[in-house]
């Protein structure tokens, strides 16, 4: 019996640090790869170009551009995330913007935190560029529209099994007056099964 047992422990030990190794490979970066059935880049990259197609596809725009005769001038204001896990907002902020840019139908605007370290460079140039090569102060573009808005989730969980919910909801304000010229939604619905020897 003894022989067994010394025979069987080492056999655990082994077959549990085989399991237990890492692998890593290398993927596409547009490849969908849900591990956790959170929120991940995917679901990033998708909801925004799917609301900035929906943005961009409203009357506002041409309303804008009758009115004004150029693009618009938009910026990317608070997005907030008020879904039960962690979501890096930025990134969601990032996609939006190219898809915006992208698009070639709106101008952006840097964000208050990007026209700071641009407004530290104009002044550097002011000081130490040739005259010819000085950008004045002054000259900026302003936004005539803001983007704000929010992620939101809600999960449903049994034993084995959760259903996670998304929401982003998207509002576009004109600048000028407050008003909300665009909302936007987009919800997204994963189902997650774990087996019994699942983590």
């Amino acid at each position: 019996m003894r022989r067994r047992v010394a025979w069987l422990l080492p056999m655990t030990v082994l077959l549990l640090l085989v399991g237990c190794s890492t692998k890593v490979e290398r993927m596409e970066i547009g490849e969908v790869k849900d591990l956790s059935g959170r929120w991940n880049d995917s679901d990033s990259q998708m909801v925004s170009e799917a609301m900035v197609q929906d943005c961009l596809n409203h009357p506002w725009l041409s309303d804008y551009s009758i009115r004004s005769g150029k693009k618009p001038d938009l910026i990317v204001g608070s997005i907030r995330n008020r879904s039960s896990e962690h979501i890096a907002t930025e990134v969601f902020v990032k996609d939006l913007e190219r898809a915006l840019v992208n698009s070639g139908r709106a101008n952006f605007v840097a964000s208050s935190e990007e026209r700071s370290d641009v407004r530290s460079e104009r002044l550097d140039q002011d000081l130490n560029a040739a005259p010819e090569m000085r950008n004045a102060p002054g000259m900026e573009a302003g936004a005539d529209f803001m983007l704000i808005g929010s992620i939101n989730s809600i999960m449903d969980q049994e034993k084995g099994e959760k259903v996670i919910f998304y929401q982003v909801d998207l509002e576009l304000v004109d600048m000028r007056n407050n008003r909300k010229v665009w909302l936007g939604n987009k919800k997204i619905k994963k189902s997650v099964s774990r087996n019994s020897f699942g983590f």
